[in-house]
């Protein structure tokens, strides 16, 4: 697939915070190699920045880069491979931002390992070092086939209930409480120590009997003063509460859903405190309505590990039974004590386990941490038999969940915080550009009702050729490097075709006056647009996904209201600070040297993008004037399965963290995503996407970002 990759090319912009302090460790970075010789790769302004540091304490032999081979530029010869090779270059500095890195190790790496040439980025990792696996399971459990064999081999089955055939999408069960108590405080209701007070009354109770969840809130009312609610409205709310969080284990479920075809028997025996009616409401929510009947301990007023499964036996006559649940003890043992054949199936906390929590242990602090983490093990871990793949292999199989598991989350945040923005700035219009902001309008939308918000149609392509004003501006958009000929940027920059052979010794700027003269004209069709845009008094906030802010430089000065930029990241800061742009960034460029979201933001764009090509202009009635479109179905159907992935995810975490319980975990974020180079994919559609930048004349395979 081909997807624009919207406002930014392949410049490295890594030291914002201070020159000196970037001096000092870029130049300790390659201290080994200061007798060597050396090569840069890339022709951008940060590669001028990066030279101007080296230079005259390191051998500088010349700038390398993937379209050009000849020629000179920032007073250095641009030289091929081959040449580094024949003058004996040590080293291999690429200036790139990471995920450009990727691609250009992809490209380069085996030539450079073959003639003894270290290929670093410039931090100094080495880019053609062993990239880290995805993850394996150490173990393997009760494998499909296996639970299917001791099934057919009874006359009845048995289910646990919770972690078993359905799951919570909260990473601890008390996380249930915690909720429930936020959902009190909203009705008025103030319990002290209500969270310790809730589990010692469970944990009391439970010693000899099997309580219901009226018992339960009956001893925390009778520890507590001056509450005039019920015990009855306290546990209808905590049920309410954990009915919404639940989700079908779905494997589990079509098992016994087809176990129960077969004629078989098929009962669900579980510990709870909730009553016969609350048990099928949650398996009706979860759509399992396959089993013969229910047996809850707290109707039996025993549990598992006491009496439960007697009753079972009681009621199973002669009739042979496995149970199959996640806990050894309650589950496994207990159920033979009782002449029941126990079996352990894993719990998806117990595979999240298996995996060292994927590095993710010490994101547990805040609740809305532990609602991402819990629907993230309910989704990548709701098959008890993950380590069936080959080579027992983590992985996910569709775009679907690549955009709900690793994307989302960060997403999320995102429009959450851009939410407060917006209201703390008192700001009545928002613009969300094109193309990145058609995902981010739906998710505000869904957010905010019935709030005006605007997809503006824009591309830095547009807003540069309505936005020119003079020579000045037009020397400015030659510091974005393009990646191919002059006759190649007057063309899909400006809109100008000139043939090659009259080019011969010229530069962009010689053509400034044809440039200028062809603005005029595409800034009134530009204004002509924005003025059938309906807004109101008042400044515009301005959606942007990762730039520096070009696209809002010149569209301001094609609109009366002043633009508030609100940026997923802003780029090259320390570059525009002479514009006077009113910039704010979710992530400010200084954070992220060492985090997945600098390293891949080029493949989080991939799904924020809209269905329609980039805008290059508008006609003379306002009317867009789009690109040609380089996609196919296929491709944009790809696209849509992501997003669809990220819009559930976006409404279930709604759903069960209200706006002002939300708290941004950007640490946890950006863990998230990485695990996209580490989890592996099986999505042929997913690994055939590009992205493209035609601003900067770029093509880059997903396989080489990922």
């Amino acid at each position: 697939m081909t997807v624009k990759a919207g406002r930014w090319g392949l410049e490295c912009h890594w030291f914002e915070g201070g020159e000196h302090k970037g001096m000092d460790n870029l130049k300790q970075s390659f201290i080994e190699y200061i007798d060597c010789p050396i090569a840069l790769y890339g022709l951008g302004i940060e590669t001028e920045k990066v030279l101007s540091i080296l230079e005259g304490t390191f051998h500088i032999v010349g700038l390398l880069d993937s379209f050009q081979e000849e020629g000179y530029i920032y007073g250095k010869r641009i030289i091929s491979l081959c040449d580094c090779a024949q003058e004996g270059v040590k080293l291999i500095i690429v200036v790139a931002r990471p995920g450009s890195c990727r691609a250009i190790a992809k490209k380069i790496g085996k030539y450079c390992v073959g003639h003894q040439m270290k290929l670093t980025d410039v931090r100094g990792r080495d880019l053609c070092g062993a990239q880290q696996g995805t993850y394996h399971f150490s173990g393997q459990g009760m494998t499909r086939n296996q639970l299917a064999g001791l099934a057919d081999d009874k006359d009845a089955v048995s289910f646990d209930l919770f972690d078993t055939l359905i799951m919570r999408q909260v990473l601890f069960p008390s996380d249930v409480a915690e909720l429930t108590e936020n959902r009190f405080r909203k009705k008025g209701i103030y319990i002290e120590n209500f969270l310790q007070k809730r589990q010692q009354a469970e944990k009391e109770l439970s010693k000899d009997r099997a309580p219901t969840l009226l018992n339960i809130y009956q001893y925390v009312l009778a520890h507590s003063s001056g509450i005039l609610t019920s015990a009855e409205e306290l546990a209808q709310m905590e049920w309410e509460t954990d009915c919404g969080l639940v989700a079908p284990r779905q494997e589990m479920a079509d098992f016994a859903a087809e176990i129960y075809r077969k004629g078989k028997l098929v009962y669900i025996t579980t510990d709870t405190y909730y009553s016969r009616n609350q048990i099928e409401q949650l398996l009706a929510k979860c759509g399992i309505t396959c089993y013969t009947d229910i047996l809850a301990s707290c109707e039996y007023n025993t549990g598992k590990t006491q009496r439960l499964f007697y009753h079972l036996k009681n009621r199973l006559q002669e009739n042979t039974c496995v149970h199959i649940g996640d806990d050894l003890a309650a589950d496994v043992e207990s159920a033979d004590r009782c002449g029941i054949l126990g079996c352990q199936i894993y719990s998806g906390i117990d595979l999240f386990e298996m995996t060292g929590y994927l590095g993710m242990w010490e994101y547990t602090e805040s609740l809305s941490s532990r609602i991402k983490l819990g629907m993230f093990v309910a989704r990548l871990f709701n098959s008890p038999f993950q380590f069936e793949t080959q080579n027992m292999q983590l992985g996910v199989c569709s775009a679907y969940d690549v955009g709900y598991l690793f994307m989302a989350p960060v997403i999320t945040d995102f429009v959450f915080w851009f939410r407060k923005q917006v209201l703390e700035k008192n700001i009545k219009n928002v613009w969300f550009c094109a193309r990145d902001g058609y995902l981010i309008k739906k998710l505000y939308d869904m957010l905010c009702g019935d709030e005006l918000s605007v997809y503006f149609l824009s591309s830095r392509v547009a807003a540069i050729r309505a936005g020119i004003e003079d020579e000045a501006d037009i020397a400015y958009v030659d510091t974005m490097k393009f990646g191919g000929t002059l006759s190649g940027q007057l063309r899909e920059r400006f809109g100008i075709d000139v043939k090659e052979e009259a080019l011969t010794g010229k530069k962009l700027v010689d053509f400034s006056q044809d440039i200028i003269e062809k603005t005029k004209e595409k800034r009134l069709y530009y204004q002509k647009y924005i003025k059938s845009i309906p807004n109101v008094p008042g400044d515009i906030a301005f959606f942007d996904f990762v730039a520096k802010g070009t696209c809002q430089m010149y569209v301001n000065r094609l609109v009366d209201h002043r633009l508030k930029g609100l940026y997923f990241l802003q780029i090259e800061k320390s570059f525009m600070k002479d514009k006077a742009l009113d910039i704010t960034a979710f992530y400010e460029e200084d954070e992220l040297r060492e985090n997945a979201i600098y390293e891949d933001y080029y493949i989080l764009e991939t799904v924020l993008t809209s269905q329609e090509p980039s805008i290059v202009g508008f006609r003379e009635d306002g009317t867009p004037c789009y690109n040609h479109e380089t996609r196919t179905q296929q491709e944009l159907g790809c696209v849509e399965k992501m997003q669809a992935g990220v819009i559930d995810y976006f409404q279930i975490y709604c759903s069960l963290c209200a706006d002002d319980e939300t708290e941004a975990d950007q640490k946890l974020d950006e863990n998230l995503l990485n695990q996209i180079h580490h989890i592996k994919i099986w999505d042929e559609d997913f690994w055939a996407l590009k992205v493209e930048d035609a601003f900067f004349n770029r093509m880059t395979d997903m396989s080489d970002l990922v």
